[in-house]
């Protein structure tokens, strides 16, 4: 087992953010894909992100980064040797479950592999495993190469110094990451983010606002203020009290919204045509890839005035 070498099993856009997260901190990356046309796309995934990276200052001498990942044809020699493993295929339960079965199978007996999960325990699909007790949740924000969080999220029987060990690698490699201290259903964040989601939902279905001004709301006004500070901050700093006034003034009003959306309903197809014609008005199918370009550039252009920030602070 090399302690430098980490393998990534699936090589969708999680899976290549996570090569660019390792190599830019000088391990060397094999990458995995059961289907050819993705394996082919890899490289110049790569290489187009981290040329945008380098055009705003989030790294040095890309081509040496990008020469640290390899593309395998196999999933044997993709895992073998690898001191950590980093699965991030389709986001199904049965597809996890065979996966880290066949990871499983030709690991080496001190190597720890971590999830992609985005909510789907590791429980529901390492149980059988004859190494359970190396396998893991690792589950990063899209795109991990830009965003720094990773939740670990340990199954029962999930051995302590893995987590350990893993939540030193995230720490090397510069993500930011939580322990989520016992299996839930969606971990933290897509908790937090479904709560969000499942009110913008309702919202929209009842007529309040449309699409684009819930959009707004969260990215004018609420999202400002999270980009750098969490929600219980947030509200530490809205009342002169801090959090027990903040609580005291606007506790009720928030208990009282709970119970508004006490029969949560699904989002029906309907509701989901009318929002996908709103977006699709304002976002043509075909421009998607290059929005999402954008979005990145965007993100770029954060992480790189955070830094700044934290050096000046400093």
């Amino acid at each position: 087992m090399e302690k430098r070498k980490i393998a990534v099993v699936g090589a969708g856009l999680v899976g290549c953010g996570w090569a660019i997260v390792f190599a830019r901190a000088g391990f060397r990356v094999n990458v995995f894909d059961v289907d050819p046309s993705i394996r082919a796309a890899v490289t110049g995934r790569i290489s187009a992100a981290l040329a945008d990276m380098e055009m705003a200052g989030l790294v040095e001498e890309r081509e040496t980064i990008a020469a640290r990942v390899t593309v395998e044809d196999e999933l044997r020699s993709a895992v073998r040797g690898a001191s950590y493993v980093q699965e991030s295929v389709f986001e199904r339960q049965d597809i996890k479950k065979d996966v880290s079965s066949q990871i499983d199978a030709v690991m080496h007996p001190q190597a720890i592999v971590g999830s992609s999960s985005s909510g789907i325990p590791a429980s529901a699909f390492t149980e059988h495993l004859k190494n359970r007790e190396r396998f893991l949740v690792v589950h990063p924000v899209n795109p991990p190469h830009l965003v720094p969080l990773v939740e670990l999220v340990r199954a029962p029987w999930t051995d302590s110094a893995a987590l350990a060990s893993v939540r030193e690698l995230m720490e090397e490699v510069g993500q930011t990451p939580i322990t989520v201290r016992r299996e839930i259903e969606g971990f933290v964040l897509n908790r937090l983010q479904g709560a969000l989601l499942n009110e913008a939902w309702a919202l929209f279905e009842e007529g309040y606002a449309s699409a684009e001004d819930i959009d707004r709301t969260v990215r004018d006004g609420l999202g400002l203020r999270w980009s750098f500070m969490g929600p219980f901050e947030t509200i530490d700093l809205n009342a002169p009290g801090g959090v027990g006034d903040y609580a005291q003034r606007l506790g009720p009003l928030y208990h009282k919204i709970a119970l508004d959306r006490r029969d949560p309903r699904p989002w029906s197809e309907a509701l989901i045509r009318r929002v996908e014609a709103e977006r699709r008005a304002k976002l043509s199918p075909d421009e998607l890839a290059e929005r999402r370009a954008w979005r990145d550039r965007r993100l770029m252009a954060l992480v790189a005035h955070r830094r700044r920030m934290i050096t000046e602070e400093q």
